[in-house]
């Protein structure tokens, strides 16, 4: 009995949307670098984390510039993971050279990248599947709807939010729980 009330419990915390711990830790799912290397997640643990799907063709681009100065202003308190995708409109057509160069010139990326992804679907990346999943993240339910879909994970690996392609990275929406 005391186990249903358990389960029970951790339910309502979900649909009450609270932090909640995951079911899954985020430290343990594997992802690959833009480079091909593979890219240890731990090495996030302890800050804040933004991930964004990123495309070098979409009308959300520019958000490129944001997410370096958020990088370089919160680098000790946040670390960020772009994951470029192709699947909205074909927005992010590259190969890993020319995405990386592509973010080299015009943005001076100096936060990781990984490797092209999908975000949605039946071959939806492990990570866009923690990010979606409550009964993986503990938390919600999400959708990932365009380019530039922000989820920030706080220090301890939990879920805190999703903040839509037009909410700026830089934006006090996510600012406000950095400081």
């Amino acid at each position: 009995m005391d186990s249903l009330q358990n389960s029970l419990d951790k339910l309502q915390n979900r649909k009450e949307n609270t932090l909640a711990d995951p079911l899954v830790s985020i430290y343990e799912i594997p992802v690959t670098s833009l480079n091909g290397e593979p890219l240890d997640m731990k090495q996030f643990k302890g800050k804040y984390l933004l991930i964004v799907n990123v495309a070098s063709r979409c009308g959300f681009t520019k958000q490129y510039k944001a997410m370096e100065a958020v990088y370089q202003e919160y680098g000790e308190r946040l670390a960020m993971l772009g994951m470029p995708c192709n699947q909205f409109a074909g927005q992010e057509p590259g190969n890993a050279e020319e995405i990386q160069a592509f973010c080299d010139r015009h943005f001076g990326v100096s936060f990781p990248l990984s490797e092209k992804v999908k975000v949605k679907g039946t071959d939806q990346h492990p990570v866009y599947s923690w990010l979606t999943k409550a009964e993986q993240n503990g938390r919600m339910d999400t959708k990932v709807k365009w380019n530039f879909q922000k989820y920030l994970i706080d220090p301890e690996g939990r879920l805190v939010d999703v903040f839509y392609s037009v909410t700026a990275p830089d934006s006090n929406k996510i600012l406000r729980h950095l400081n």
